[in-house]
């Protein structure tokens, strides 16, 4: 090999290097994961960059099924059992440590999943439901391809993936997406409104994930 062949190597290495996707979660804070969960909860973090990085080139809609799936085989507990308060919402990295969580834990930590493979926020709601199977108030996340759009519905209660159409079960009451409310409909994200109660466990887990909360 010539010299400036190396060179045009070597370049496209370093170009490739400085540019290359971080992992989800790094090595330090894996450590203080393994060291506070133990090795199985390492092993789950690990298989889920697996995943990551074997979705990465997809399209939105392989993203969503993948990382769905994934989150689906985590356990559903209150937050009462696991954090003892009635309403808590955890980071990534507690719900997956912990292998255990409610319904907000699920759509968060889809949502973050989401968000590193380069999924566009906008496109990604927090979305308020009363669910009819359940007889109970439950939260889910939806994929809006367009702000008219029909949501795509992402329910740690279903493995598979349905338009809001298909999902007869369920009543939207609001979607929120970080920055701002909306009143839910059938199609579209809706009417925007107001409200601070959202805003706030939404600024809370901000701050839990800039601490790096474990």
């Amino acid at each position: 090999m010539n010299i400036f062949k190396l060179l045009l190597v070597l370049s496209v290495f370093f170009v490739n290097s400085l540019y290359a996707q971080k992992p989800y979660v790094e090595k330090e804070l894996l450590n203080k994961i393994t060291k506070k969960y133990k090795m199985f909860a390492k092993k789950r973090f690990v298989y889920l960059q697996e995943i990551l990085d074997e979705t990465k080139d997809g399209d939105d809609l392989q993203k969503l099924e993948a990382v769905n799936r994934f989150y689906n085989g985590v356990r559903y507990m209150s937050d009462r059992k696991v954090y003892g308060k009635s309403d808590y919402w955890a980071t990534p990295w507690q719900f997956l440590g912990k292998d255990k969580g409610d319904c907000e834990d699920y759509v968060i930590s889809k949502y973050f999943a989401l968000i590193y493979l380069g999924v566009d926020s906008k496109k990604l709601f927090f979305t308020y439901v009363r669910s009819s199977k359940f007889k109970a108030a439950h939260m889910v996340l939806t994929y809006f391809k367009t702000p008219r759009s029909e949501p795509l519905i992402l329910d740690s209660n279903n493995q598979k993936i349905f338009p809001a159409s298909s999902r007869k079960d369920l009543t939207p009451i609001y979607n929120f997406n970080g920055e701002s409310l909306y009143r839910a409909s059938k199609s579209g994200t809706g009417k925007k409104i107001r409200s601070k109660k959202a805003h706030k466990k939404w600024d809370e887990l901000k701050l839990n994930m800039k601490r790096k909360l474990i």
